[in-house]
């Protein structure tokens, strides 16, 4: 299943004084991605982070992103999204 994790700050943090956990950050992502349960991450144009993982489901989710050093620090939280497919599209072909 695809999910869709919306990062959220629980408190603010002076980034520069924080460079190595955001390294530490940086290579749980990479370790997420080589796993395959991390497909993609962006940041928003606000600097929070978007990632779409496949995952069983949301707990499953939920278990991975709670192994980020960010959110082992309760630095950052992520609000979790599943993403299901679009069936509008059977509207117009009247295909069920």
């Amino acid at each position: 299943m695809k999910i869709l994790a919306i990062e959220k700050e629980l408190k603010t943090v002076d980034w520069e004084n924080e460079s190595q956990i955001l390294i530490e950050e940086a290579k749980s992502a990479y370790r997420m991605v080589l796993s395959g349960s991390l497909r993609e991450i962006y940041f928003t144009e606000n600097k929070n982070a978007v990632l779409i993982l496949e995952c069983k489901d949301k707990i499953v989710a939920k278990q991975f992103l709670d192994k980020l050093p960010l959110v082992k620090k309760e630095i950052i939280d992520f609000e979790i999204i599943e993403l299901l497919p679009y069936t509008g599209f059977s509207r117009l072909m009247n295909i069920k």
